[in-house]
Parts: C-alpha cells; structure tokens; sequence
C-alpha cells in the first residue's frame, strides 16, 4: 500500500496527472506575474500623470509670461545672451590664437569690468533725468554703436576671417582647406601608454599667427602682420559693456515694476530659461565653427542676434510712448474747463 501511494505521489510530481491545490505552483506565478504586470502599469500611470503636470505647469508658466506687459523687453534680453562679444572663455580663446598674451589680456578684462561699473553709474544718471524707458533706448543704441567696431573688425588688417574655411584638416591625408597646415610645420607628438603627459604641448611649441595656430618645433613667437583688428575687436567689446550693463539694469527694474507679485516666480522661471537656452545656442554655434578664421561669421550671427534684441526693445518703448500720450491727452480733455 505504502508502494502505491509512492507512485501515486510520483506521478504527480512528474507527470502531473493529478494536481494537489496546495503542491501547485503555477497559481502563485500567475499571482506574481499579475502583480509585476499591476506594479508596471502603475509607475507608467504615475510617469505619465507627472509628465502631464510638467507640461500643465510648462504651459501655464509660458502663457503668463506671454500676456506681461513686459514681453517683449524680456526677450529682447534674452537675446542678448546669444553672443560670442563678451569676456568669457570663446573670446579668450580667439585672443590667444591671434597673439594676444596672458597679462594682456588681463588688463583688458579689467577694463572691461570697469567699463560695467560706469554702465551701472550711466544708469543711475539716465533713469533720473529721462525716466526708465527711454534710459533702455539710450542704452540699446549705446551697446549697438559700439559693437559695430566688433564688425568692423572683421574686414580690418589683420583680421584672419575667411568664408572658405569649413574646418582644419585632421591628419596629413585630409583633403579640406589643404593649404592651412604645411607639412614641415606639423610637429608630430607621440603618444606613450602609462606615461602622464598633456594633451596638448607645452606653450613654448606653439607658433602663433594672426590666422591660425600651428604647431612646429620653433621657440620663437611670430608677430600678427596687424593688430587693427584686434584692437577694434577688444575696443568695441569693452566699449560695448557700457550699454549693456545699463541696458541689464534697465529691463531688470521694468521686470520688477510691472510683475504682478503672485505671477514674479512663474515669469522670472522663464526669463532665467530664456537666457540659458541662448547661451546655449551660443555655445553649440562655436562648436559648429570652431576655427579663428570662422569666428566673423559668428561675429555676424551675434550682432544680428543683438540687434533683434534691441528692436523688441524699441517695440516696446514705442508702445509706452503711445499709451503715455493718450493717458495725457485723456487728463487735459478731463481737466480743461472753458473760461467764463
């Protein structure tokens, strides 16, 4: 008896001709499956309800920001941002491939901290004697005479622009722009495993010209043929700030005079989200010319950018003027009386 049971049990565990409810384990992977598929299912559920709240909230933010009364300076600065005529690590690269030194160099980025210190004071004077909105367009046409020098530079004598210039050749077999790097100008700089040594040679290898940088075993440093270009170039730069730092100011205190208190977070999200997204395209525009002799083209690109900035400026400034004149017109229509 006991021998029958064994087989019995045998073929359950085997062949499954007889299923025992509590042995059976296809239940509880129905279950599990079930749970997995439910769990799944939720955190799809809650990703999208999140999203959908993220955008909610992305809408709502773009549409306050669109019907301030302040929309247009508010773009108009964040144009601004998209611009490679500024103090910041492109421009110190284009000044080191055309000659310019390191203490130089940090001479005229202290003129040019200076010259936003007189921006700031140039704001001051103009808001107290021509009010808030006409101080922007002194400072909008200030920032755009002085940046034309920064155009002007490109057709200067010395100035390395040349449209023909796609990119530097990468290796001796490259056949674009062939004639930028000759072959006994091209230092060779082998490359050891576990070894630390830089990427790039030491200064002292660099051949500096007012074109391109070339790398040759020559230790003395060749001077630009001009630096008329550069001089206007850095001129027009620091000049430049004058009017940019006021015109900041500027767009800075309408932001805080005409915003609602309940919608200021919601607007100035966006104006910091603005700004960025033109500092990055700024960025990603140098990484798709990245050569000296392209850095006219975004030289042009920048002060087309600039300028449209301004326009939405003075879009708006004509607007307040038109609105002024009737509010006047409207209080001596109101107060006029006829003499008797």
């Amino acid at each position: 008896m006991d021998f029958i049971l064994g087989e019995i049990d045998s073929w359950e565990t085997t062949d499954g001709f007889i299923n025992k409810p509590g042995t059976s384990k296809e239940p509880k992977d129905c279950r599990s499956h079930l749970e997995g598929q439910w769990v799944t299912t939720k955190r799809f559920l809650l990703c999208l309800r999140n999203t959908q709240r993220l955008l909610h909230t992305c809408r709502e933010g773009w549409e306050t920001y669109c019907r301030q009364t302040i929309f247009l300076p508010g773009l108009g600065l964040a144009f601004l941002y998209m611009t490679v005529l500024g103090f910041d690590c492109i421009t110190t690269g284009y000044a080191y491939t055309q000659g310019i030194g390191g203490f130089l160099l940090s001479i005229l980025t202290a003129l040019s901290a200076l010259s936003g210190l007189m921006g700031t004071i140039l704001f001051t004077w103009l808001r107290g004697h021509y009010g808030l909105v006409t101080t922007g367009v002194i400072s909008s046409w200030l920032h755009v005479g002085c940046l034309t020098l920064c155009v002007f530079s490109v057709f200067a004598p010395g100035s390395p622009f040349d449209t023909a210039v796609s990119s530097l050749p990468l290796s001796k077999n490259s056949s674009s722009s062939p004639k930028l790097l000759k072959d006994d100008q091209v230092h060779i700089y082998p490359f050891e495993r576990n070894l630390n040594q830089p990427i790039l040679p030491d200064r002292s290898s660099i051949h500096w010209t007012n074109s391109t940088v070339l790398f040759d075993g020559q230790q003395d440093l060749e001077q630009p043929e001009s630096y008329v270009s550069i001089i206007l170039l850095f001129s027009g730069v620091i000049l430049a700030r004058i009017g940019l730092w006021s015109f900041d100011l500027t767009v800075t205190q309408l932001l805080q005079e005409n915003i609602p208190e309940a919608e200021r977070g919601a607007v100035n999200g966006v104006q910091c989200s603005l700004n960025y997204l033109m500092d990055l395209i700024h960025f990603i525009l140098v990484m798709l010319a990245p050569q000296p002799q392209q850095f006219g083209m975004l030289v042009f690109i920048s002060m087309l950018f600039v300028t449209t900035g301004h326009v939405l400026y003075f879009f708006y400034a004509r607007k307040c003027k038109i609105e002024n004149s009737q509010v006047n017109e409207t209080i001596k229509k109101g107060t006029w009386t006829p003499l008797s």
